[in-house]
């Protein structure tokens, strides 16, 4: 039995896989900035926050969501700032780890090099998450597959079809307020779900990190 002094074999190569990451240079002659992988992974993790890129103020900081959108996404998802920044709770993996930079229509999407190079791997280390959160189109092609509708519109709008362990999401963006405005049915109808389903998955306290 591994002692509270010594990382777990699972801990270890967990912590390993994520320096890995968090050194990648994959794409760093195409991103604006140096790169810095922004992510969140504990492998007791219930609830899977599938989101696109960090933006700006998110590369700055190192911390996913530390953003207005963050604070709408928690409120959705009826968590304090305390439970979504629990590693042994909720991992935050987007699309693309970096931020990608901006254009004339705002934030980049995600590189493409991003999730083929990393994504399964990294998928491999939460086995008990029973929720999966895909936030905006890119989120959406990938754990929806086939499934995902021609717009994220009709894809969130179809949420149902997901069944109770995938759920997805417009972006919480400011930038999405309008789009929100014109699709009153998502507060009335997916929101409660969504609190539920979260409340639900992180009913059980979070085991103990198998480190220190």
């Amino acid at each position: 039995m591994a002692s509270r002094t010594s990382p777990s074999p699972s801990a270890s190569a967990l912590e390993r896989l994520l320096g890995e990451v968090r050194h990648c240079r994959l794409c760093a002659d195409r991103l604006p900035h140096p790169p810095r992988p922004v992510l969140q992974l504990g492998a007791t993790a219930r609830v899977l926050v599938a989101g696109q890129a960090p933006g700006r103020r998110v590369h700055l900081s190192g911390i996913p969501f530390d953003d207005p959108s963050g604070e709408r996404l928690r409120d959705w998802m009826g968590v304090d700032a305390r439970t979504f920044y629990d590693p042994r709770a909720v991992a935050l993996l987007p699309m693309g780890l970096c931020y990608p930079g901006t254009g004339p229509g705002g934030d980049l999407p995600p590189r493409p090099e991003c999730a083929p190079a990393w994504r399964a791997t990294l998928l491999a280390q939460l086995p008990r998450v029973e929720l999966v959160l895909a936030v905006g189109r890119h989120a959406q092609a990938w754990h929806l597959g086939p499934a995902a509708r021609t717009t994220l519109t009709e894809t969130v709008r179809a949420w149902r079809d997901g069944g109770p362990g995938l759920l997805p999401l417009p972006h919480p963006s400011p930038r999405n307020n309008r789009w929100l405005r014109n699709n009153p049915w998502f507060e009335h109808e997916v929101l409660p779900a969504l609190r539920a389903r979260v409340a639900a998955a992180l009913a059980r306290p979070p085991a103990r990190n198998p480190w220190p």
